[in-house]
């Protein structure tokens, strides 16, 4: 299971983000880089992991906001998650976008996915933020450490000026 995660810090993440009631025009083409922090999932080669120049495309419509990842990251995250698209939404500057997992993984009694969940903060044309892979599992006694775990990638990306 945790072999499968080896290469996730190449996984994309992207966003954008503050606070308040208009949204920002986060749309644009994002080049996204990552580094892996806390393991709380226990992914094997996770500790001092990082990713660059990750492709991402964000399209808004209003408050609504979907961040396509494409390359070898969306290719790889279609393998693990099952699809390279998050949908969510934008408050002010803040975004959060989820990418829903579909693939799932067992081993003994315990079966399970992974959600990532991306939360951001745009500032000009400049991303921050966080990625979160967050188990679901079906509760199987076999699941131990995976129940409720996250493990998180701090994320940072930049548009061309707007």
């Amino acid at each position: 299971m945790q072999r499968l995660w080896k290469s996730l810090i190449v996984a994309g993440g992207l966003a954008a983000a503050s606070c308040g009631s208009d949204p920002a025009d986060v749309a644009g083409t994002y080049s996204v880089n990552v580094a892996n922090r806390a393991n709380g999932c226990e992914f094997q080669d996770w500790d001092g992991g990082t990713a660059s120049n990750i492709p991402v495309t964000i399209t808004q419509d209003g408050e609504s906001a979907t961040a396509s990842v494409s390359g070898l990251t969306g290719a790889y995250l279609d393998l693990v998650l099952g699809g390279h698209d998050f949908i969510g939404t934008v408050d002010g500057s803040d975004l959060e976008l989820t990418l829903v997992g579909e693939r799932s993984q067992s081993e003994g009694n315990c079966t399970w996915t992974f959600d990532a969940i991306i939360d951001a903060e745009i500032d000009g044309d400049v991303l921050t933020g966080e990625i979160r892979y967050e188990s679901r599992t079906n509760g199987g006694p076999d699941c131990g450490t995976l129940t409720g775990c996250a493990s998180v990638q701090e994320l940072n990306g930049a548009r061309p000026p707007t």
